[in-house]
């Protein structure tokens, strides 16, 4: 992966000098930055905690509305892929009313649906309350993303993301913890309604954290300015390559936690509490995730996506032991290199995008999404047909385009060092 453009000075996180009595960005320890990073985490985590609320639960919605791993897997991909269609336009009133506002309304409506879900009386409905759901996430992730990059020094925003990231993982892991262990209990129900109340608990939370933003400049709706945004975006090598990273990097993540609750069930009869406590290896997720920005300092960018994809490769082949311990320890490496990947690829795209901050990280989280609803259903599918060894040769074929990808901008990048001498 080529580095950064190099032809205009950088605007990330308002890196011009700041006049005397001005404001500062922010930077680490400084007490702005610590409730930013307490809001954004606790955001993060109320996201995925619901977004990916039902993925725990797939064996026992199969086996209450008799359908497949397929078709359950819809209760997912629907809010994935509604959140991947929805970040774009989204993104853009952002760039018109504040990040602030933006992800407070998609919390808000994310929670509200988030606590209608447990109610679903069929499939159908549960599926599309998950897709407005997934919609209404939309607004989170690219303005949180455009609205660190604004707020934070550029030396500080891949730790800053990290943290966002960090989030993510805890949300996801704490989210399926607590769906399992109520489901195993009261049923799939409670445990949506669980999910509904801890994400109302960091949505509340995030609200009164937050600082105000202090350098964000509202811009015009102009559908043709955000066109052509989007279109210089779509026609930026760099960013079509991390854009390509992330979607192949949530590909595998999205097919290994889809299914993986069905492979613990079936293949070593598991009860849902102690599925859903599986989940628990987000932990290291979160690890990985918060110490990207070091990972980054010591290796380069590319370097820490070569580590990240072959931590995710080992995983995956050492998941298709029959040792369920073996099993675990595969889980723990795929988390880990896909959170530190995907903190990598994320910041990378705002330290890239010099203008429209908002849309280039809201196509990086719509093709992220997309890979997610995409690996989600295929995993599904390819299980359903062929047992976990099918998703497992998903996933190391995504590994394969990353490492694809990785290669071929080390390669232009070095083809940019030489310059003239190369033609």
């Amino acid at each position: 992966m080529p580095p950064a453009h190099t032809g205009a000075p950088s605007t990330l996180g308002a890196s011009t000098p700041s006049s005397p009595g001005s404001p500062a960005p922010l930077d680490p320890g400084a007490p702005g930055y610590r409730r930013m990073s307490f809001a954004l985490f606790a955001a993060g985590l109320a996201a995925f905690a619901l977004l990916y609320s039902t993925q725990a639960l797939l064996p026992a919605v199969s086996a209450s509305f008799g359908v497949t791993a397929g078709q359950a897997s819809w209760t997912v991909s629907a809010a994935t892929g509604a959140l991947a269609l929805f970040v774009l336009p989204l993104s853009a009133l952002s760039e018109r009313f504040g990040r602030t506002r933006m992800m407070t309304a998609s919390l808000a409506v994310a929670v509200g649906v988030g606590l209608l879900v447990p109610f679903a009386p069929n499939l159908e409905w549960l599926v599309a309350l998950r897709a407005v759901q997934g919609a209404a996430l939309a607004g989170l992730p690219a303005s949180a993303m455009a609205y660190l990059a604004e707020e934070v020094r550029p030396k500080a925003l891949v730790g800053a993301i990290g943290l966002f990231v960090a989030g993510n993982s805890i949300g996801g892991m704490s989210g399926r913890l607590v769906t399992g262990w109520a489901a195993q209990m009261w049923g799939w129900r409670a445990g949506l309604a669980a999910v509904g109340v801890l994400a109302l608990a960091c949505a509340v939370a995030f609200r009164l954290l937050l600082p105000r933003a202090r350098f964000f400049s509202p811009a015009s709706l102009d559908p043709r300015a955000v066109g052509r945004t989007v279109t210089g975006h779509l026609r930026d090598p760099l960013l079509l390559r991390l854009y390509g990273i992330g979607a192949l990097f949530m590909t595998v993540f999205g097919a290994v936690y889809t299914v993986i609750g069905y492979r613990l069930v079936d293949g070593f009869s598991l009860p849902q509490g102690v599925v859903g406590s599986v989940f628990l290896v987000y932990l290291v997720g979160t690890a990985s995730s918060a110490a990207a920005g070091q990972l980054v300092a010591r290796t380069g960018r590319r370097g820490a996506l070569y580590l990240a994809v072959s931590t995710t490769a080992a995983g995956l082949l050492l998941s298709l032991s029959d040792a369920l311990a073996a099993i675990l320890v595969g889980l723990v490496l795929i988390t880990a290199g896909f959170f530190a990947g995907h903190a990598v690829a994320s910041s990378s795209v705002s330290r890239a995008a010099k203008t429209g901050r908002a849309q280039a990280s809201a196509l990086y989280q719509s093709a992220y999404y997309l890979g997610s609803s995409a690996g989600g259903t295929l995993g599904a599918v390819a299980y359903h047909a062929a047992g976990w060894g099918a998703t497992v040769a998903l996933g190391l074929g995504a590994v394969l385009g990353v490492v694809s990808i990785t290669l071929y901008g080390s390669r232009v990048a070095r083809l940019e060092r030489l310059g003239p001498r190369t033609a």
